[in-house]
């Protein structure tokens, strides 16, 4: 699809400024154990990889699929400013549901999880993407307003221009805004909360640009001064290989379906939330501590 690469293109023209921050924020937190050489390293190749392959993945089989949906657009919607702002809200409002189901589905957390796994919290974190978006599906949740009629080079750009926004909010240099700002946009501040595995923090937070959407359905939560963010995941993956950040969640994913089972249940792993066991696992997992706790009973 002609054109369809623009989201790619303004991403890679906003590299340079991506950079400067980096560079400014490591200078303003030098020895303060915010930014880890190693961490940084491999999120910045986790990025770069994201960026080419994208680009590869994108040319091969994504823009024929925008390009087939268009075809079947419900009308033709020219761009103004005003369709600008309102494509620019539903691709908002689609990357909330998309983010809400990617914490939520664990087919879609074994991708998504590549991005949360880093215990710090600066800008090189927000280069931390995982390779496999596309193959995942990611897209299809973009596709309602290239059907409703916008053409999707500019969907595309709408969705990069959100995707820009969110490097700025990954830091801890801007501690919280005026009050109008925090509750309207998603900020720095909103942010470190959807990173913290605190279990106060944990899937809170999802907005893109905006933080309406949190509001509305009831999961936006303030950062607290008394409770610092703890950044990570649950189950923490202690690697900086690019590779083992990518597959780690895919691997215990197919793991856990291949484990003996009626075939709806091993199946259930794809679309259940990231810490659902079968039932048997559970009661496995209950029993396995009925010693312990008989015995802290004792004492």
């Amino acid at each position: 699809y002609q054109n369809a690469d623009i989201k790619e293109l303004l991403l890679v023209a906003m590299m340079p400024l991506f950079g400067l921050t980096i560079v400014l924020e490591a200078w303003r937190f030098r020895g303060t154990g915010i930014y880890s050489l190693k961490d940084s390293a491999a999120s910045m190749t986790l990025g770069a990889s994201y960026v080419l392959l994208e680009v590869v993945v994108n040319a091969l089989f994504v823009f024929a699929i925008l390009d087939w949906v268009y075809s079947y657009r419900l009308m033709d919607i020219a761009i103004t400013p005003w369709t600008f702002a309102l494509l620019f809200l539903m691709v908002d409002f689609l990357f909330y549901v998309y983010h809400v189901t990617a914490h939520k589905v664990r087919w879609f957390w074994a991708t998504h999880v590549v991005h949360h796994a880093s215990e710090h919290m600066n800008f090189t974190t927000a280069g931390r993407q995982s390779t496999l978006y596309a193959f995942s599906g990611l897209f299809l949740f973009f596709l309602p307003p290239v059907l409703l009629g916008f053409d999707p080079a500019w969907g595309l750009f709408a969705l990069a221009a959100n995707l820009s926004y969110q490097w700025f909010i990954h830091t801890q240099w801007i501690k919280k805004l005026p009050r109008p700002i925090e509750f309207i946009f998603n900020t720095p501040s909103h942010h470190r909360v959807h990173h913290g595995r605190n279990p106060e923090y944990i899937d809170r937070n999802f907005g893109g640009t905006l933080i309406i959407w949190d509001r509305l359905f009831g999961t936006v939560v303030e950062e607290r001064d008394d409770l610092p963010p703890e950044y990570g995941i649950t189950r923490q993956i202690h690697s900086y290989n690019p590779i083992t950040l990518t597959l780690h969640e895919f691997i215990a994913l197919f793991k856990d379906m291949a484990k003996p089972g009626p075939l709806w249940l091993r199946l259930k792993h794809l679309w259940a939330t990231p810490e659902w066991q079968r039932p048997e696992a559970q009661n496995q997992h209950a029993k396995k501590n009925v010693p312990a706790i008989a015995a802290q009973q004792e004492g």
